[in-house]
């Protein structure tokens, strides 16, 4: 049976391609039975796990070690935050190797200062458009396999407005980045101009309540968006679930039902509990006897 379909080769079919985020082995294998096509770790979760918001707090090799313990639990491709490549263009070099090391089928890069802000937040700063770019080139000659994609994302449209932020589209397509990802645009019309501008492959954050108007994907794939990533969709899901049940608890003093009412068995099954009890057995003496007799 042949495995999944590389990234390049899903966004080169023409089909937009959606990557539900994944903090954790638990939401990615979710994401994989869920039947999506790729997994994309955020880095807002990540550093949520790690007990932090999303302030450029986390570094390089803890962003990598999650990632690659993501892409050891799936067989889908792994597209990963790496945030603005933990420095100039050497840092970003290493970056490069070392998510790819790791598993991880694509990266995407921002033009931020260092530390950084989620893109949805206020009050971000910039790097030089050279200092940008540097990193880009730099990202592109790392990579040992062209199936690894480089994904050049910019958050200028807040600072410098919808021009600049297309401006900084361009030149980070020609400085050899496969795909763009123009973060925060402020409008469905600038959400519609993008691919019509870039003409490259883009991608779409569709982050709820962000500075972003809600976007329906049936759309964005008509609009000529070739990737499109849900960060938050199951974060903020389960920090939501999380409070009602454990204000129910308090409430109640029971434990009360929680979605889908699974117990230990149903939980554990979900992340491979039958070929490991195939494993318990396969290797004692007795099991090859008892083989070989039926």
């Amino acid at each position: 049976m042949p495995g999944p379909k590389s990234l390049r080769e899903q966004i080169s079919s023409g089909k937009m391609v959606i990557a539900p985020g994944a903090y954790d082995c638990i939401t990615a294998r979710l994401i994989e039975q869920a039947g999506f096509p790729a997994v994309y770790m955020t880095g807002a979760g990540t550093s949520a796990t790690l007990g932090y918001p999303d302030y450029g707090l986390v570094t390089m090799s803890e962003m990598v070690g999650n990632a690659a313990r993501i892409a050891a639990s799936i067989d889908l491709p792994l597209i990963s935050d790496a945030d603005t490549g933990y420095g100039n263009e050497l840092n970003m070099y290493r970056t490069v190797q070392e998510f790819e090391r790791a598993g991880v089928t694509a990266i995407h890069v921002e033009d931020q200062v260092f530390p950084k802000k989620c893109g949805h937040l206020d009050n971000k700063e910039l790097v030089s458009l050279e200092d940008y770019l540097a990193k880009i080139r730099a990202a592109v000659a790392a990579r040992r396999s062209r199936d690894f994609l480089i994904i050049a994302r910019t958050d200028s449209r807040a600072m410098e407005g919808f021009d600049a932020a297309i401006k900084r589209s361009k030149a980070a397509v020609e400085a050899g980045a496969d795909m763009v990802f123009l973060e925060a645009p402020q409008t469905m019309s600038e959400i519609e101009q993008v691919p019509k501008l870039i003409k490259a492959p883009c991608l779409l954050n569709v982050v709820r309540n962000g500075k972003s108007p809600d976007m329906d994907l049936v759309a964005a794939e008509k609009m000529g968006y070739a990737l499109a990533i849900m960060p938050g969709l199951l974060i903020s899901a389960v920090v939501g679930i999380s409070d009602q049940l454990l204000a129910e608890v308090k409430k109640t003093g029971k434990h009360p039902p929680t979605p889908g009412d699974a117990g230990p068995a149903q939980v554990f099954a979900r992340f491979g509990s039958a070929e490991w009890d195939e494993r318990r057995t396969a290797f004692r003496p007795e099991a090859s006897k008892r083989d070989a007799a039926e």
